[in-house]
Order: structure tokens, then sequence, then C-alpha cells
């Protein structure tokens, strides 16, 4: 049985990921908007990556995920979404190059079904056990493609990508227990009694690590 336990991403910027997620099994990081608890995710984050403890980042989730391993990993200590900084050095997270223009800030929504295409061999593809799948989406930025071969090298791979491949989908890290973070909502295509791909095997990762302890 799943035993769930909610945190308020500010508790973690209070009190620190060590304290209060100490023994869990795994950490989903949800979809959101507005910056208000952003630095407590990217601790939360940072927490699963160092300790090995699976991760499953939602949306926002992702785009923490990315923020945290420009920060921690590549060494981009300014590193974040032009959401919530717009004069950065290094902008991981971005508007579009084609909405940038855009005066109507709903017309920059990116909604609804898209066509993704993984990697063949990824941990994505493996859950799906599919190469191309469709997933419906509900945000306005994306991952910045001119960090994409930066961090490939430091061992986060983006392993999903919009059916052109300009659009980073999926990111996983290859060296880590369960480490994947989507774009999209895999929630809107989740139920109870047939589960998202992605959410079982999150779950399946979760149960593995409990056990070994």
């Amino acid at each position: 049985r799943v035993i769930v336990k909610r945190v308020e991403a500010e508790e973690l910027e209070r009190q620190g990921p060590e304290n209060v997620l100490g023994g869990v099994d795994g950490i989903l990081i949800p979809g959101g908007f507005g910056m208000r608890g952003v630095e407590g995710k990217i601790d939360a984050i940072r927490y699963a990556r160092e300790n090995e403890v699976p991760f499953f980042g939602i949306c926002l989730g992702m785009q923490c995920a990315v923020v945290e391993f420009a920060r921690d990993v590549l060494g981009f200590t300014d590193a974040n979404s032009t959401e919530f900084a717009a004069d950065i050095e290094h902008p991981v997270i971005c508007l579009p190059n084609e909405q940038k223009t855009i005066t109507e800030k709903g017309a920059t929504m990116r909604l609804g079904a898209q066509n993704c295409v993984l990697e063949p061999g990824s941990r994505a593809a493996q859950c799906y056990d599919s190469e191309t799948v469709r997933e419906r989406h509900r945000h306005r930025y994306e991952f910045n493609p001119a960090y994409r071969d930066r961090f490939v090298a430091a061992g986060m791979t983006p392993t999903g990508t919009s059916a052109d491949g300009g659009l980073v989908e999926i990111v996983e890290i290859a060296d880590h227990p369960w480490f994947l973070a989507v774009q999209y909502h895999p929630e809107f295509k989740s139920k109870p009694n047939k589960p998202h791909p992605l959410f079982a095997g999150f779950i399946e990762a979760a149960l593995a690590r409990h056990q070994l302890r």
C-alpha cells in the first residue's frame, strides 16, 4: 500500500530536505505556476538525486529538476527559469523563441495532446513499451535547447522530444535508480484501475527501495 506524505515546499525551505524527507522511498514534484516554494522543490530534487531516492517530476517539477542539475552539477549557480528571473546568465528554462514576440499571454500556453518520441532503451521507453506516445500539455516555459549538449555531457539526458525533435519533453539520469521528469501531465491519463505507465514505474522503483531497507 502506498503511503503518501504530503510536504509543503516552503517547509523544505525552512527545515531542509534532510529533516523533512528522511525515510521516504520516492519523491514526486508536481506541476504548478508561480515561484512560491520553488527553491524548496529544487532542494527536494537535489536530495533525491544525491541520495538515490526515486524521483518523478511533472511539468514545473521537470523544470525545477533542470534548474537543480544546472546549479549543482554544471556549476551554473545563477541558473533559473526566466519565469522567475528575467536577467540571468544561464536561463536553462525559457520561453521558446517563437513565443517571445507574442504579447497576449494566453496565446503562449502550450495546450492539449502532443506527440512525443522516446529514446530507444530509455527508462521512459521501457515504461511505455513504445517509442512514440501522445501526452497532454499545459505550460508555457520549456527546456532551453542551447544547453542540451552540456546537460547530456554531464549525465542528464533528454529521452523524449517533440515530434520534430526541437522541444525536450522528458529528461532522465541514467546512473540513478529512477530519476525521470516530464514536461507534460501524465496524471491526465491515469486512472485508479489503470495507472499511467510512468506512475507505475515510479511506484515500482519506490517499492524496490523500500524492500532493500
